[in-house]
């Protein structure tokens, strides 16, 4: 990103100079914006990359039709959301299964993960108040490899408590049956497919954002400059002098 560079050639300028603000106008801010020359194929790489990862199937069609960027197997964004979908909807069952179809290896090769479905799993019953199928399940599925692991062992305790509370809201783990306990299961499960089909687990455009978010804040010590305010419009402001 132009403006990430801009930032850290200013932050490195301003370090040898005098400890008073260094005031930068807009022409000048714009010239080194202008200065910095980033190649449109680089720039429809990063968006196909956060369409991708975050699976946005039809974005990521019309832009590899718009932009002509390499071809990448959308068909396999589908698969991965419909594994996504399930488990954020409950069907940790059938996100099992679609899993495996899609790469056995994935749940052979990542024992954490292939707890924390069987883990979502029991919740899921726990919720739909299916009690003597819940306790049995724990003890056939989960129990064996908390024996083989303290942290499995811990989680599935801090699982199974859910059971002791008739009123879930007074229950120190309710947040197990919390929305965003899916999600966080969801998105795990996401990122190991991910990786098993050679992607990144994280999209690279946010981890810019956060990198430009931290440059103008170290930037804003040293200098007044044209900075943005709302990263969602980009719009420069003019320096408070």
């Amino acid at each position: 990103m132009s403006m990430f560079r801009v930032f850290i050639s200013q932050l490195a300028e301003i370090d040898t100079m005098s400890t008073s603000k260094k005031v930068i106008t807009r022409e000048e801010w714009e010239k080194k914006l202008n200065d910095v020359k980033i190649r449109k194929e680089d720039m429809n790489k990063l968006v196909m990359n956060f369409l991708v990862t975050e699976g946005y199937v039809e974005a990521a069609e019309r832009f590899k039709m718009e932009s002509g960027t390499e071809h990448i197997d959308l068909a396999t964004i589908t698969d991965r959301m419909a594994v996504k979908k399930a488990v954020q909807c409950g069907n940790v069952e059938d996100a099992i299964e679609k899993v495996n179809d899609l790469n056995p290896e994935i749940l052979d090769t990542n024992p954490q993960l292939f707890f924390h479905l069987q883990q979502q799993r029991l919740i899921e019953l726990i919720r739909n108040g299916k009690v003597e199928e819940a306790l049995e399940f724990a003890q056939e599925e989960l129990a064996p490899r908390g024996e083989e692991n303290q942290s499995f062992l811990e989680e599935l305790e801090r699982t199974v408590a859910l059971l002791a509370f008739e009123d879930v809201s007074n229950c120190p783990v309710g947040e197990l049956l919390d929305i965003s306990q899916r999600l966080k299961t969801a998105s795990e499960v996401n990122a190991a497919i991910l990786t098993s089909q050679s992607h990144e687990k994280d999209p690279k455009l946010p981890s810019l954002l956060k990198m430009l978010i931290w440059a103008q804040n170290q930037l804003d010590e040293k200098a007044a400059y044209p900075r943005i305010k709302d990263l969602s419009t980009a719009i420069l402001e003019d320096p408070a002098v």
